[in-house]
């Protein structure tokens, strides 16, 4: 399948990769972000007809929680095309990752160009974080109003409490984002719990509780949030499961998440 470079905005180059998947193509798109060269992936069933699309926000930093071919092209079996930046300082990015600071406009960014290809239906396009990809799927929801719905899949949603959680975590975030009491609106900005009130689109959460990555706190303290606030919301908790889903769990609850995005 080749992908034409006129399909986007921002772009400057597209190349095609392996695919793991067979029906689905997979490419890497260089474009630009904020003035910086960025990277994600892309994967493409191939369908006559346009198509739903998921703006996939990766978990971790760097090397930890990157992208993985295979999961995306897993989804995209599904019939959604999947755009998944890496996110400027990553994958070869320039720029810097900030933990959801100025990198939030690389989802804006790519939803211009994805938005924009004959294969997807604009009005159906949705966002997916996983880990602390759904702080920055939830930021998202929060700041722009195109987007029909938004997973949550063992998602950051209160950045002060991973500070706590997660003892292993605080010296990447000290220097990253600071401390949590001396920058402490920093940490308030990426922790949508704290903005409910802004989120535009219906919103699924599936949690794990036996998650020791992203306790399941997260998800209760984004439900009763949301709840508070009045925004359409479901709340899946999944007895057994832990950060990564594995086997018939994650394709299990991959097929149910599909199904209810249909349903938007």
């Amino acid at each position: 399948m080749s992908l034409q470079m006129e399909l986007t905005v921002g772009v400057i180059d597209i190349q095609e990769e392996s695919s793991p998947t067979r029906g689905v193509s997979l490419y890497t798109v260089t474009y630009l972000s904020g003035g910086y060269k960025v990277k994600a992936a892309l994967a493409i069933p191939e369908r006559e007809t346009p198509m739903p699309a998921l703006l996939y926000c990766r978990g971790g930093i760097k090397g930890v929680g990157k992208v993985r071919p295979e999961r995306i092209c897993q989804m995209a079996a599904f019939g959604y095309v999947i755009a998944a930046p890496h996110y400027r300082g990553n994958e070869g990015g320039e720029g810097r990752d900030e933990f959801g600071g100025a990198e939030r406009e690389d989802i804006y960014a790519a939803y211009e160009w994805l938005s924009k290809m004959p294969q997807v239906i604009t009005e159906r396009i949705s966002l997916y974080g996983f880990s602390r990809g759904g702080m920055m799927a939830l930021l998202a929801a929060m700041e722009r109003k195109h987007f029909l719905a938004a997973v949550v899949w063992g998602g950051v949603s209160d950045l002060f409490l991973t500070y706590e959680e997660r003892i292993d975590l605080r010296r990447m975030l000290k220097r990253i984002v600071g401390h949590p009491r001396k920058q402490h609106d920093a940490y308030l900005e990426r922790s949508p719990v704290f903005h409910a009130e802004q989120i535009n689109c219906p919103i699924l959460i599936i949690h794990g509780m036996e998650d020791q990555n992203v306790g399941v706190g997260h998800a209760l303290r984004l439900a009763e949030a949301l709840e508070r606030h009045e925004k359409p919301h479901d709340l899946w908790l999944v007895e057994g499961a832990s950060h990564l889903f594995e086997g018939e769990q994650i394709a299990s609850y991959t097929r149910k998440m599909f199904a209810w995005l249909d349903q938007q």
